[in-house]
């Protein structure tokens, strides 16, 4: 039975890109690549091995799952799953699999020591919360966590690991020094238990712009993938000057070629009516496959390397684009929603100029539009 599939809209994931961007973020030796969530919708095990091809030595992940199928795979880096271990399957997993996990409350903490058995040893991550909120162990616990930790045998805490939660905006960077400050104390107590643990703090942000949180390990995202953190801030030149590469572009085949009249509408709501007589294209993607709904009227495409702006109400798997002043369209005709060749004096349209549209940042572009169409690597 061959594959279902419900668009023929394409993404096309440039693994140089990506390995090129790899680079410019410092020694490969001490990065840990983030590759969660599917490596931000580019493909988890693709650009794995695209990374250790330039010498990556560790990789950050989201779930025990995506680490089981980089070892699957036959990756044998450092892989540290960054939600941690959430079921004794999970556990189990870690444990057979030879992965990191993160460790940061004292049932979790109870569990890795259920989980060592004999003979044979688990290395976990120790997860600090120095501001961001959400997960880790305060100051106050470390002294009962490395008590714990010590009455275990054959459990090894390897790192110990914390999130900016401001890192990007230049305002909150007296709040990131504090962060940083309360890491530097809580990694010193732990390294004066276990001296051979390394210490990762900065995130894609913190590698650009924070040399002094960089300790051991930094763990790159977004800039991977061609994002700069720092973009519509006082410090996007900080990013910029690396020429980061979009990894990711976005294709749709053009099905149709309309001829309107002036006042002749198109799709849902007439939300566009042709002021002059018009030539509309409709191009085979749509709100199923993360072309959201909120951009009709609001973004454009290239279309045979010109930009063609989107018209009308964005369709379950259908836009239109206005190619009234493009040379002549034709049905077969690719139109590159993102990336895609441009000719002198055009622009592609980035994840960033999409996210800029729906108000959200190039992250949740990326994972959406990776995740809804089908992948082909170059």
């Amino acid at each position: 039975m061959s594959d279902c599939t419900f668009s023929p809209s394409l993404c096309h994931i440039d693994l140089g890109a990506i390995r090129r961007n790899f680079g410019r973020m410092g020694k490969a030796g001490g990065l840990m690549p983030v590759i969660k969530s599917d490596a931000y919708g580019h493909g988890l095990v693709h650009v794995a091995r695209a990374l250790s091809e330039v010498g990556a030595r560790r990789f950050a992940v989201g779930t025990v799952s995506e680490g089981m199928a980089l070892r699957d795979a036959g990756l044998r880096q450092t892989i540290v799953p960054l939600l941690g271990a959430l079921s004794d399957v999970d556990w189990q997993g870690a444990v057979m699999q030879g992965l990191t996990p993160v460790v940061g409350n004292f049932d979790q903490l109870e569990r890795a020591a259920a989980h060592c058995h004999a003979g044979r040893t688990l290395r976990i991550a120790i997860k600090c919360e120095t501001g961001m909120g959400r997960l880790g162990f305060s100051e106050e616990e470390l002294p009962q966590v490395i008590d714990k930790i010590r009455s275990v045998q054959g459990l090894e805490p390897v790192l110990a690991i914390s999130h900016l939660s401001c890192a990007d905006v230049p305002e909150q960077e007296a709040y990131t020094a504090e962060q940083a400050h309360r890491f530097a104390a809580m990694t010193d107590a732990l390294r004066q238990a276990f001296p051979e643990m390394e210490r990762s703090l900065a995130n894609t942000a913190g590698t650009i712009a924070l040399p002094e949180a960089h300790y051991e390990v930094c763990r790159p995202g977004i800039s991977l993938y061609g994002g700069n953190p720092f973009t519509g801030t006082a410090w996007e030149q900080k990013g910029a000057k690396l020429g980061l590469e979009w990894a990711m572009s976005v294709s749709a085949p053009v099905i149709e070629v309309r001829h309107l009249k002036a006042g002749q509408s198109v799709s849902y709501g007439r939300l566009f009516t042709a002021e002059k007589p018009s030539v509309v294209a409709v191009v085979a993607i749509g709100y199923a496959t993360a072309f959201n709904r909120s951009l009709s009227n609001r973004t454009a495409m290239l279309i045979n390397g010109r930009r063609a702006a989107q018209v009308g109400r964005v369709c379950m798997g259908m836009i239109m684009a206005d190619v009234t002043d493009l040379p002549p369209v034709r049905v077969g005709d690719t139109a590159w929603l993102m990336g895609g060749p441009a000719e002198q004096g055009q622009k592609p349209i980035t994840p960033q100029d999409v996210a800029d549209a729906l108000g959200t940042i190039s992250y949740e572009v990326l994972c959406l539009f990776g995740g809804m169409n089908p992948r082909v690597y170059g």
